[in-house]
């Protein structure tokens, strides 16, 4: 069934610098709606000195904000929060149509940002540092500061989110921010800016810049008034990322790729354990970095598991995220279903079968977007591109194992090291796997990895550093020693 689809809300579409709405001086850049192909709107893009005039805003802003009466503070977080949550209808439809994500999945997206910044509000609060034990006419004082100016650039695969988890914490901790969102979706990062904007933060505490990657990420990188680096996307950018900020020793933050491991034992409900896979698996159409990646199923019980998973991905309904009773939209561009269409072929022609699914979906409603048909391999091996490139597409790759130590060898032979997923009745085997498992993250019989409460973040080539709980506002701060000697 088709509802009738909204249009975009009238918004800003230009660069937030210093509390004031301005025009990029490099011309606009189109925002397609991936579900449609057709252009929503332009957005202003900046040049380098924008860029450099974001940073010396927030450095010029960060000893206001971060020596303001911490009450204040904390009641601008939470009027943030509030204000999100009573436009969260709007704030969701501009992500679907950027993005092409179900509405509902969008809502939720939304709430999570409610939460994240209710959480970080409060957690401002909670920032202690510590006495120790001194010598004779001594104090010894571990304090906790904020770290500074902080540069974030964040994804598009959920672009609202991503924004709040770094924004909330950073401002939690006293720190000011530049941030460069994902050039796909700058329209959730507009919309979020809106918000800080009313919720009443001062000028220059938090600034959007939109423009070429490349160059605000070496800007953000070499800048010596930015004093932390913040980035979510692929492993490469990651890498150059970290070697530009060796010249200035920044404190930085990298969420890198994933490639999950999702590992079903023989004592594992398979209905209920399907049903999480499918969940997880095609929330966002498979394009996050936890998303499952590689089905590790035990021999005895590969076969039932494989047929009940094919039965409850022909169910899934694909479609434009505004329709009723859409599960999965489309993928961000064609580039993707390139991606996908490769791993697929080089997989089938080294001996994969693929159950359900398979192909682009390019006719009728599908015609103008980015579809992918929801996508079952069976037979998958280690000498396949799948097995060891991260896929972000509707793809469940199905391997078969037959002993514990086997699968957490096979689990673990990847670069990757973010997300992991543990099905089994059995607590040893619970224990001695989530023990084994390099991964950042473990699920034992569920899929929440990612929670305002709790640290997310990867090993290896996943990257560096924290975010959300206690250890996500630690990274905005330093940690200063002061020995203080009292005269007799």
């Amino acid at each position: 069934m088709t509802t009738k689809r909204q249009t975009l809300p009238e918004m800003h579409t230009d660069l937030f610098i210093n509390g004031k709405w301005e025009k990029g001086s490099k011309g606009m850049r189109p925002v397609i709606n991936p579900a449609t192909g057709e252009t929503l709107t332009e957005v202003s893009k900046g040049d380098k000195a924008a860029f450099e005039r974001a940073i010396e805003a927030a450095k010029q802003a960060f000893p206001v904000w971060s020596g303001m009466e911490l009450r204040e503070r904390v009641k601008i977080l939470h009027r943030a929060a509030d204000l999100i949550e009573e436009n969260a209808d709007k704030l969701a439809l501009i992500m679907t149509l950027e993005q092409g994500k179900p509405l509902a999945e969008s809502k939720g997206e939304i709430q999570t940002n409610v939460d994240n910044l209710h959480w970080n509000a409060e957690e401002a609060r909670r920032i202690y540092g510590e006495t120790i034990p001194a010598p004779n006419n001594h104090k010894y004082e571990v304090r906790k500061q904020p770290v500074g100016v902080v540069g974030a650039i964040t994804p598009w695969n959920f672009p609202s989110n991503m924004i709040v988890r770094k924004i909330g914490p950073a401002l939690a901790a006293g720190c000011t921010v530049v941030l460069k969102p994902a050039g796909n979706t700058p329209l959730s990062a507009i919309a979020i800016f809106e918000i800080f904007e009313e919720a009443g933060l001062p000028a220059g505490v938090a600034n959007l810049v939109m423009g070429s990657a490349s160059e605000i990420g070496a800007t953000f990188a070499e800048s010596k008034d930015v004093r932390k680096l913040t980035f979510t996307g692929s492993t490469e950018v990651g890498h150059v990322l970290y070697e530009q900020s060796g010249k200035t020793l920044k404190k930085i933050s990298l969420e890198l790729g994933g490639h999950a491991p999702f590992i079903v034992f023989k004592d594992a409900p398979i209905s209920e354990t399907v049903e999480m896979l499918v969940k997880m698996k095609f929330r966002n159409n498979g394009q996050a970095c936890t998303s499952p990646n590689r089905i590790f199923v035990e021999k005895e019980i590969k076969e039932a598991f494989t047929n009940e998973l094919v039965a409850a991905v022909k169910k899934i309904k694909v479609g434009n995220g505004q329709d009723e009773g859409v599960v999965t939209g489309p993928l961000i561009n064609d580039a993707a279903r390139e991606t996908i269409d490769a791993q697929i072929k080089d997989a089938t022609e080294k001996g994969a079968e693929v159950l359900i699914g398979g192909g682009r979906l390019m006719e009728g409603e599908y015609a103008d977007g980015f579809f992918y048909e929801p996508t079952v391999l069976d037979h998958v091996t280690r000498d396949m591109t799948i097995f060891y490139e991260e896929t972000f597409g509707p793809v469940i790759p199905l391997l078969t194992f037959e002993s514990e130590d086997q699968v957490i060898e096979m689990a673990n032979d990847s670069d990757f090291g973010l997300a992991s997923y543990v099905f089994t009745k059995d607590l040893r085997i619970a224990e001695k796997v989530s023990n084994a498992l390099e991964y950042g993250l473990v699920a034992i019989n569920n899929v929440a990895v990612s929670n305002s409460e709790t640290p997310f973040g990867g090993m290896k080539f996943s990257g560096l550093g924290r975010e959300n709980g206690k250890q996500g506002v630690e990274e905005f701060m330093e940690t200063k020693f002061v020995n203080t000697g009292y005269f007799k």
